[in-house]
């Protein structure tokens, strides 16, 4: 299936778990706005009684973490441009917060996709959805072909009734993920598929289940989920419904984007490659999953991200600090960490 070779592409970290808006990017291949230096010089409160053009820089501006992931993804071909909400965190709130500090024009929002059925990123959805409605509504006195479209909704055919993690002694249940019942009534279209599928004019690709074929990456350790027909938690290690988004930005090759790479971040991109027809893999972003790995696991996944030539390395979520420390110390420069509040230009 063709994908359609983009000029450009930006990110928006509308989630993600840690926060730092005073260091700056060390890659010279990527773009990075959103910390206190943009937030003051940009920021809307005017303080004449403090000098002339004095600016006030609020607290109130900074962007909150949450344990989750949401990427407002925009891809962009000549004089159009498509935005796909990648995920969106793990409660209303959080992503409801962060959206207006950010100020998003939540109108260019055509699809939302979710990585994965597991509430860190599928909590804030409801919200969203009706955030992103309301303001398409709004936009409708000067109307764009994305404000004018239903939002769709891409979502993996199998909703399991909870999802959690084996404890010592007992299940461990993370809370429901919204149904697609539910996402119908708050005003969405949805559209669900387990194969690899285009969409938004082929700008972006849509993954169907992901190949394992790496010997270190096994999935969710302990992972479960409840059967409510059966009344039964069965094992769920595999999260085999996670699906990555890619994009072939021109002249530099596949960047993608994976929720939290239960399948693994080298199986996911080299899926990708596969997917891409050649294309070479150019980034990598969005929750890698080892922040709990044993070293071994973080030292090949980062030898093999070095075999695939990886340019940008966006690790968030819950990669955790060890496999930034190795990507910086064995790919030095590479390194993105991934903020929330954070843009993203490619």
């Amino acid at each position: 299936m063709p994908l359609t070779e983009i000029d450009s592409l930006s990110i928006v970290a509308i989630i993600d778990n840690e926060l730092d808006p005073i260091s700056p990017c060390q890659n010279s291949l990527v773009t990075q706005t959103g910390g206190i230096r943009e937030l003051g010089v940009f920021s809307p409160h005017d303080a004449p009684d403090r000098g002339e053009g004095a600016k006030e820089f609020r607290m109130s501006s900074i962007c909150c973490g949450a344990h989750g992931l949401s990427l407002m993804i925009t891809a962009t071909k000549g004089d159009k441009s498509h935005t796909l909400l990648f995920d969106t965190g793990p409660e209303e709130s959080a992503w409801e917060r962060n959206a207006k500090r950010l100020r998003c024009d939540l109108s260019t929002i055509e699809l939302v996709h979710l990585s994965h059925w597991h509430r860190d990123h599928s909590g804030g959805m409801l919200r969203a959805i009706q955030m992103i409605n309301e303001a398409k509504t709004a936009s409708k006195a000067a109307p764009s072909p994305s404000s004018a479209s239903p939002l769709v909704v891409d979502l993996h055919p199998a909703r399991p009734d909870y999802r959690g993690f084996m404890g010592p002694e007992a299940a461990v249940s993370f809370e429901a993920d919204p149904t697609f019942t539910e996402i119908e009534d708050i005003g969405a279209k949805v559209s669900k598929s387990d194969q690899a599928h285009t969409v938004l004019d082929d700008f972006f690709q849509i993954s169907g289940e992901i190949p394992r074929v790496t010997p270190y990456e096994l999935g969710l350790r302990r992972g479960i989920r409840f059967v409510s027909e059966k009344k039964a938690w069965e094992s769920d290690e595999l999260i085999a419904d996670e699906r990555l988004v890619m994009v072939n930005l021109k002249g530099k090759g596949i960047v993608v984007f994976t929720g939290c790479s239960h399948a693994g971040a080298i199986n996911a991109s080299k899926h990708a490659v596969a997917l891409g027809n050649g294309a070479p893999l150019y980034a990598v972003v969005g929750g890698y999953h080892l922040a709990d790995a044993e070293p071994a696991q973080i030292q090949a996944t980062v030898d093999a991200f070095a075999a695939l030539d990886a340019k940008i390395l966006i690790p968030g979520h819950c990669s955790g600090w060890r496999v930034k420390q190795e990507i910086e110390r064995k790919m030095p420069g590479v390194l993105v960490p991934g903020f929330v509040g954070c843009k993203y230009v490619l």
